[in-house]
This record gives structure tokens, C-alpha cells and sequence, in this order.
């Protein structure tokens, strides 16, 4: 960690003044929003009679419910993802040579490249794990729960890849639009949960992934073009969404809670309008506090810890559930239970909280350790011409349709001798083997060369 420290130092020393840091830093922070959250609400306990109850904060204290407004800030991820695939998508146009083809397709296979690498190890070594586990005779529905847990934040990788896709139109129309561009995305969510709620229309709901954090996603092309530098209209900005979001929670019909909890419909998987107006508010608030985190930013160890954080956040939040797993499973299997004898929400469990808190990050830190070099590791697309651009469609598709199936239905399988979906592991890789990067292109192209010379 000391190293890795260094070189964050070094990279920090190095930043050049022009760098907007609170988009890093608030990269960073809503992240480690997301995991932290994740490691409180869940709440696996031990009942009177001995057996393991799956528990979580949000179904045994119904208050606990206003904490998912700090903790789902998924948003203010697509907010930073929108300024910055801004400047990535300008940049790559600006060096562009007048005529020259394939600009899109280059620019989109890097940018799916850096997000995908990180989750190449994590689903390979549960697709081995529920293989393995299955052919010991394992219950296969406790093999689904572990994949399930371990597996599900792939679910957010699938939209912003989507998102992301999507940069160079919806880049244009702020260009041409303006607020108009973030707007029109309004009625469309209000009309994905009328269709929803109202009429009935299946499956319609899920298109708010894309209305709600596309919107989101232009609020950062809005911040880049400094529209929310008038910090009273950031501050008037929250409060106008801040009242919308509490106007159709405490006094509506949709759920407080913003992740999916007993008692209601899910107002995140997928997205409704008041996740779309928590949204909303999340970034009025965090563009009004923008210019205090710049100044705090200007101390060297607070940004060193921030680059830090930066070069290994994908790997944190793919693996921060697998340590979660691995933790119970040694707690269970291995200690008899030890520890788990509290029932979420009670005093006794708040009094753990810290503990195992620390458990967590003592059981993470090695998964970084060995697994964050993937997030720079994969190099550029290799051959050295471009990417044809039906095989960009078609490895973009696979890539998201493999991580939404990993979320959506896991990739253990109830009755494949296996124990795994293989369609759903081996798609996210072929995605990536026809976007011409990473070690499985590497063994494709070596063996075609081998097979061209034996010819």
C-alpha cells in the first residue's frame, strides 16, 4: 500500500492546473458511498434456532429507508461520467484529422475497454467458484445468492456503457439544444411510470435506465459548459428537486427508500422519477459545494488519496461484495456463526458496525492488491488499424446484454450440469475479443497466425 501510495503521490505532484478535481474527487467519494452502504444495509444473522437468516437494515427499520438518499449516488457517477466523457469525446474530434474515419469507433472501444477490463476477473472467478461448487454438491440455490450478492453491481456497468455510447449525440444536442437536451428526458420518465403504475404496460419501466441517467449524464455537459457556476443557481437548482423528490415520496405514492426494499416497488432497479429527482438534487448539492472541495482539494494529501482511490475504483467496487461474501462464508463455515448472533437494526448490531466494517476493508484490501493493476493492464486495441463497426455493435451489445443477464438472472444456473449460465460469462468476453483488445483478442489472433502459417 505504501507503493501504491508513491506512485499515487508522484501522479498527484504531476496534475495539471487545469484538471477539475472535484470531478475525480467526487468520482471517488460516490463510490465509496455506494459500497459502504452496501456493507450496512446488508445484514446476514443467525436466528434463535440456529440457522442463518438472510436480513438487511431496510426490513426490520423502516427509517433506516431516508439513508438511501445519502448512500444511492449512482447519479453523481453518471453526472462525472457526462463531464467526462465530454472532455474525452472534444478531445479525441479536436486531434482528428479532417476526413479521417472511424473517430467514433476508436474513441467508444477505449472507453469501454477501461471500464470492462476490471470485471474480466471478477466474473471469471465466481463462473469458477459456482462451477466448482456445484460439482461438490452444493445447494444450488445458495450458490444463486452468492453469485446474486457478489455479482449484482455489474448492473450499473451494462447502463453506463449504454450511456457512454450514446456521448457523441447527445453531445451535439447540448451543443445545439441546450437545457432543451436535458429536458425532454422529464417527460419521457413521467411517462415510462404512468405507462408503468397506471396502465400497466410490462417491461416499459426498464427504458427509465436510459431516460433517468442519460439526463443525468447531460447535467454533466451542463457543468462543463460552467451553467452551474452561479452557485445560487445550484443551490436553487437543489432545493427546486429536493421538494419534487419529497413532494412524490413523503406526499406521493413512490417508496422513500431509493435501492430496492420490503414495503414497495424498487424506485432504482430500474430507475423512476424519484430516483430521477433524487438525481437531480444530488447534483445541485454537490455543484454548490464545488468551489470549497476545489480549495480542500489543493492540499496534497487529500488529492494524493484521491488519485489513489481513482486508480483503483473500478476494482473496488466490483470486488467490495465478493469480500462481503467471503467474509460470512469464513464467519459461517469456519468460526460456527460467531458474531452474527444480532438482528439488523437492534443496538447490539449498530455496536458491531465499526467492527465489521473493519472486517470488510481488512478482507478487501488484498483483492485490490492483486486485482487493481486490471484497471490500466489491458494496453491499447491491439493491430494497429480500426475496429470494423459492426463488430463495435455487436461487441458493445454482447458486452452490456452478458452484464445485465449477470445481474438480472446470475450466472448460476438451476439445472445445467455446470452450474452456470456459460452464454452469460462467455458474452461480456466475446464483446471484448470483437472490440480487438485484451488477452482473449491476444490468443484469437495468435492462433489465426498459427493456422495461416501451418497453411
Amino acid at each position: 500500500m505504501l507503493t501504491m501510495w508513491s506512485k499515487a503521490r508522484e501522479l498527484a505532484e504531476m496534475t495539471p492546473p487545469e484538471r477539475n478535481r472535484w470531478v475525480d474527487f467526487l468520482r471517488a467519494i460516490s463510490i465509496l458511498a455506494v459500497v459502504f452502504g452496501h456493507w450496512l444495509m446488508a445484514g446476514l444473522y443467525v436466528d434463535e434456532a440456529g440457522e442463518l437468516q438472510r436480513g438487511d437494515l431496510l426490513s426490520v427499520a423502516p427509517w433506516a429507508h431516508w439513508l438511501t438518499w445519502g448512500f444511492q449516488v449512482m447519479p453523481v457517477f453518471f453526472l462525472v461520467g457526462g463531464y467526462s466523457n465530454g472532455v474525452s469525446w472534444d478531445a479525441t474530434t479536436g486531434k482528428a484529422q479532417p476526413g479521417q474515419t472511424g473517430v467514433y469507433r476508436d474513441w467508444l472501444a477505449s472507453r469501454v475497454q477501461r471500464l470492462i477490463a476490471p470485471t474480466f476477473p471478477v466474473l471469471l472467478l465466481w463462473g469458477v467458484l459456482a462451477v466448482v461448487m456445484t460439482q461438490l454438491g452444493l445447494d444450488r440455490g445458495q450458490i444463486r445468492d452468492a453469485t446474486e450478492a457478489a455479482l449484482i453491481p455489474v448492473w450499473f456497468l451494462a447502463v453506463y456503457l449504454i450511456v457512454t455510447a450514446c456521448t457523441p449525440l447527445t453531445h451535439k444536442a447540448w451543443e445545439r439544444f441546450g437545457w432543451l437536451s436535458f429536458a425532454v428526458y422529464v417527460p419521457l420518465a413521467i411517462g415510462t411510470d404512468w405507462l408503468t403504475f397506471s396502465v400497466g404496460v410490462p417491461y416499459v419501466n426498464f427504458t427509465n435506465f436510459l431516460w433517468v441517467f442519460l439526463a443525468i449524464h447531460q447535467l454533466g455537459f451542463a457543468w462543463r459548459a460552467g451553467r452551474f457556476d452561479n452557485r445560487l443557481f445550484a443551490l436553487a437548482w437543489f432545493a427546486v428537486s429536493l421538494g419534487i423528490l419529497v413532494s412524490i415520496t413523503v406526499y406521493g405514492f413512490y417508496p422513500v427508500a431509493m435501492v430496492s426494499a420490503p414495503g414497495g416497488f424498487s424506485n432504482s432497479l430500474p430507475p423512476t422519477l424519484a430516483l430521477f429527482a433524487l438525481g437531480a438534487a444530488q447534483v445541485g448539492m454537490v455543484l454548490a459545494l464545488e468551489p470549497a472541495g476545489r480549495k480542500m482539494l489543493d492540499n496534497v494529501r487529500i488529492w494524493t488519496a484521491t488519485v489513489l482511490m481513482n486508480g483503483m475504483i473500478m476494482t473496488v467496487y466490483l470486488w467490495h461484495l465478493t469480500a462481503f461474501v467471503l467474509v460470512m462464508t469464513v464467519v459461517w463455515l469456519g468460526l460456527g456463526g460467531a458474531g452474527l448472533d444480532s438482528v439488523p437494526g437492534t443496538a447490539a448490531w449498530w455496536a458491531t458496525r465499526p467492527l465489521w466494517l473493519g472486517i470488510y476493508i481488512l478482507a478487501l484490501l488484498p483483492l485490490i492488491a492483486i486485482f487493481a493493476r486490471n484497471e490500466r493492464s489491458f494496453g491499447p486495441i491491439r493491430g494497429g488499424r480500426t475496429v470494423p463497426k459492426a463488430r463495435v455493435v455487436a461487441g458493445v451489445f454482447l458486452i452490456c446484454a452478458g452484464l445485465a443477464a449477470t445481474a438480472g438472472v446470475t450466472i448460476a444456473s438451476p439445472d445445467s450440469w455446470t452450474g452456470i449460465r456459460i452464454s452469460v460469462v462467455a458474452a461480456p468476453f466475446i464483446g471484448a475479443a470483437l472490440l480487438g483488445f485484451g488477452p482473449i483478442y491476444d490468443m484469437i489472433t495468435r492462433r489465426r497466425t498459427k493456422l495461416d502459417s501451418a497453411a
